[in-house]
């Protein structure tokens, strides 16, 4: 009996046929679906990244804000310190806006006789006194009372020259005294008696 042949390699080329077929199906399958989370992976990132700017632009402006408040604040604090400063110096005037009543009323009360002053000028809470006297012993006496008052201290002696004052023969002075801001407020009938 003769053998039968059976040719098996169409078979098989169509079994190798089917598999490379089912290998680029599954090759495409596999790269699409790769591009795709690429793609996915891509659109998510891409969307963070604006989201992210959209948080940082917001984040910018409101700095911006924050910052025109500030300087805001700066500048009101700067007003305010500035009234505040007006205030003190009105007050100041105020609380001060006798005094020199009463400063020239205690030289005067404290003047001896035979001395008048030619000049009073004041620089902060320095007196300069410029005058004439008819003898250096008045000036002592002149000093002693300011020293001896609540209201001056420290009578220094800048100088005392002889001069004439028309036909008299008189002694001309320069003296500093320093006035006491925490001297005790006048009584307003001193001059009153009881």
């Amino acid at each position: 009996m003769t053998p039968i042949r059976i040719n098996l390699l169409p078979h098989r080329q169509l079994r190798k046929a089917r598999q490379q077929r089912l290998f680029v199906i599954l090759a495409a399958f596999v790269a699409g679906l790769g591009l795709a989370v690429v793609a996915g992976g891509q659109a998510y990132l891409s969307n963070a990244k604006a989201g992210q700017e959209a948080r940082n632009n917001f984040l910018k402006e409101e700095s911006a804000k924050l910052d025109k408040q500030i300087a805001e604040i700066a500048q009101l604090k700067q007003k305010t310190n500035d009234l505040l400063d007006r205030k003190k110096v009105v007050e100041q005037l105020q609380n001060n806006r006798g005094e020199a009543v009463v400063m020239f009323d205690d030289l005067m009360r404290h003047l001896p006789d035979g001395l008048y002053l030619k000049s009073v000028k004041q620089t902060g809470d320095a007196l300069v006194l410029t005058g004439y006297a008819q003898s250096s012993a008045r000036v002592s006496t002149f000093m002693r009372s300011l020293e001896a008052t609540a209201l001056f201290n420290e009578p220094v002696l800048v100088e005392v020259k002889s001069a004439m004052v028309g036909p008299v023969r008189s002694y001309e002075f320069a003296l500093n005294v320093q006035i006491n801001r925490q001297a005790p407020e006048p009584e307003k009938n001193r001059g009153a008696k009881p």
